[in-house]
C-alpha cells in the first residue's frame, strides 16, 4: 500500500466572508472595463476571481487532489487576508467566522482534509483565546498567520503566544502578507511586474526566519515548531552572509553565535513550494530532511504539474508536524 502524501500549502477562500470586515472587505467585484478584482483595505489585486475555483469549490479541489495524488490537504487562510493591521475588534470577529467556516469546510471531507486557524495577532490575548478554541473546539490542526505582524517574531510579547502553542502542542505556519488589511502594499515599487508575489514574498519570509533565528524565539521555545512557506524566501542563498554578520552583532542569540545560523535553520520547518532546481537545491542543502514538507500551492499561478520524487517522504514529516495518527 503506498504512503500517504500530504499538501501543507494550499489556500482556501470563503465567499461567505465577503464584506464582513466593514470597510476593509473583503470586497469581489468587477472594474468598469470588466475585469474581476479582490480588494482588502485599500489594496486591490486584479485581475483575478476566485468564484468556481479551487479555492472556493470544494468538490473541484478534491478532483485536482485526486489528479496529482493527494491524499490529505492542508487548507490556510487566504494570505491577503490575514487582516493584522485593522482594529481588534474587526479583526476577531473576522477569524472567528473564518475558523468556524474552516472546521465546517473541513467536516465535508474529513479524511481529504486538515484546516488551519486565522488569528487576530494585533492583539495577543486574542489571538490566544481563538487559537484554542480553534484548536481544543473546532479540531483544526494549528494556525497560519502572516509575515507582518507589527512587533516582529522576535519580541518577547509573543512568548505567551508561543507558549500557548507548545502547551496545545499544535504547530505555528508562518505565510507572506501581501498587506496589512488596511493599507496597499509597503513599498509601491512592488506595485510592477507582480513584484509583490516573487521579490515581495521572499523578503519578508526571510525576514521572518531571520527574527526567529537571530531572536532566539527557538532558544527560549525549543519545542515550538514553526514552518515558513516557499522554503523561507531567500534564507537558505542568504545564509553564510547572516551568519557574517552574526558574529559581529552582540544581540544575536546564543543559538546562532554557538552554532551557526545555517545550523540553526534546521530547527525550523519549510514547505518546499519553491521555483527551479537551484532553489530547490539550496533549501535541502541547509534545511533539516526531517523538517521538510510538500507544498503546491494548489489553484495557484505556481500550481505544479506534478509532485515532487520525494513527496512521499516529505509527507511522512507532515505526519509528524501535524500530529497526525
Amino acid at each position: 500500500m503506498a504512503a500517504e502524501v500530504i499538501d501543507v500549502h494550499a489556500h482556501v477562500v470563503f465567499e461567505a466572508l465577503n464584506n464582513t470586515a466593514g470597510n476593509y472587505g473583503p470586497e469581489a467585484g468587477v472594474d468598469q472595463t470588466g475585469a474581476p478584482f479582490f480588494r482588502i483595505g485599500s489594496y486591490t489585486m486584479k485581475p483575478i476571481s476566485y468564484q468556481g475555483t479551487v479555492f472556493t469549490d470544494l468538490d473541484l479541489r478534491i478532483a485536482h487532489l485526486d489528479r496529482l495524488g493527494i491524499n490529505i490537504q492542508v487548507l490556510s487562510p487566504n494570505p491577503l487576508t490575514f487582516f493584522h493591521g485593522i482594529e481588534t475588534d474587526i479583526a476577531t470577529d473576522f477569524c472567528l467566522r473564518h475558523n468556524q467556516l474552516m472546521a465546517d469546510t473541513v467536516a465535508v471531507a474529513p479524511d481529504r482534509l486538515v484546516g488551519l486557524a486565522a488569528l487576530p495577532m494585533q492583539e495577543l490575548s486574542a489571538a490566544c483565546e481563538e487559537l484554542e478554541r480553534a484548536v481544543g473546539t473546532l479540531g483544526l490542526r494549528g494556525a497560519m498567520i502572516g509575515t507582518d505582524i507589527p512587533q516582529g517574531f522576535a519580541c518577547r510579547s509573543l512568548d505567551p503566544f508561543y507558549q500557548k502553542l507548545t502547551d496545545l502542542d499544535v504547530p505555528l505556519f508562518i505565510h507572506a502578507s501581501s498587506t496589512d488589511g488596511a493599507g496597499g502594499l509597503k513599498d509601491d515599487r512592488l506595485n510592477l511586474h507582480n513584484f509583490s508575489l516573487s521579490l515581495g514574498y521572499a523578503q519578508e519570509e526571510t525576514l521572518a526566519v531571520a527574527q526567529l533565528l537571530l531572536g532566539g524565539v527557538l532558544d527560549r521555545h525549543p519545542a515550538l515548531d514553526i514552518c515558513i512557506s516557499h522554503g523561507g524566501g531567500t534564507a537558505a542563498f542568504l545564509a553564510e552572509k547572516i551568519d557574517q554578520l552574526a558574529q559581529v552583532d552582540p544581540t544575536a542569540s546564543e543559538g546562532v553565535k554557538q552554532n551557526g545560523f545555517g545550523h540553526e535553520l534546521q530547527k525550523l520547518w519549510f514547505d518546499t513550494h519553491v521555483k527551479g532546481e537551484v532553489a530547490a537545491k539550496a533549501l535541502r542543502h541547509y534545511a533539516h530532511a526531517d523538517k521538510l514538507v510538500l507544498g503546491t500551492n494548489l489553484g495557484g499561478f505556481d500550481t505544479p504539474e506534478a509532485l515532487s520524487a520525494d513527496a512521499e517522504r516529505l509527507s511522512q514529516n507532515a505526519k509528524r508536524l501535524l500530529r497526525l495518527p
